[in-house]
């Protein structure tokens, strides 16, 4: 019985696990949030690098379509003068754009929310009659 220690010292014991388990809890949760906060960095920085590109290849896809543009009116300047030829274009690009700006307005307000127009009626309804109640309630006095 002399090697086992006296419920005091296991008391002190039990106590310093418990302390040092909260210590290395707390400096495992935070090495575990500086390693999340290094990972979110390094995405990000790659996300960042990856939109870029992106903006670049939309830049350089702009000008392909002016250099494409460029080209049409060139070939069809074959045919007519340049100028009637950058202006046929013109017109065609003109109808595509008018086209597609009247079909992009049917489609957002057929996905605008309908009004409530008998909820609308039934407030106003609503309104009137409030008023005329305070207004007959102010006359009576």
């Amino acid at each position: 019985m002399a090697d086992q220690p006296t419920p005091a010292a296991q008391a002190e014991s039990t106590s310093e696990l418990l302390r040092q388990l909260s210590d290395q809890m707390s400096t495992l949760v935070h090495k575990e949030i500086e390693l999340a906060k290094a990972e979110v960095t390094v995405k990000g920085k790659a996300a960042g690098i990856g939109a870029g590109m992106f903006g670049g290849a939309g830049v350089i896809g702009f000008y392909t379509v002016g250099a494409l543009i460029a080209t049409i009116i060139a070939a069809l300047s074959l045919a007519v003068a340049t100028w009637l030829a950058g202006l046929i274009v013109t017109i065609v690009l003109g109808t595509i754009a008018g086209v597609l700006a009247l079909q992009g307005k049917t489609k957002v307000q057929e996905a605008l929310p309908p009004v409530p127009e008998r909820t609308v009626h039934s407030v106003q309804q609503d309104v009137e009659v409030t008023k005329a109640r305070a207004q007959s309630g102010r006359n009576s006095r």
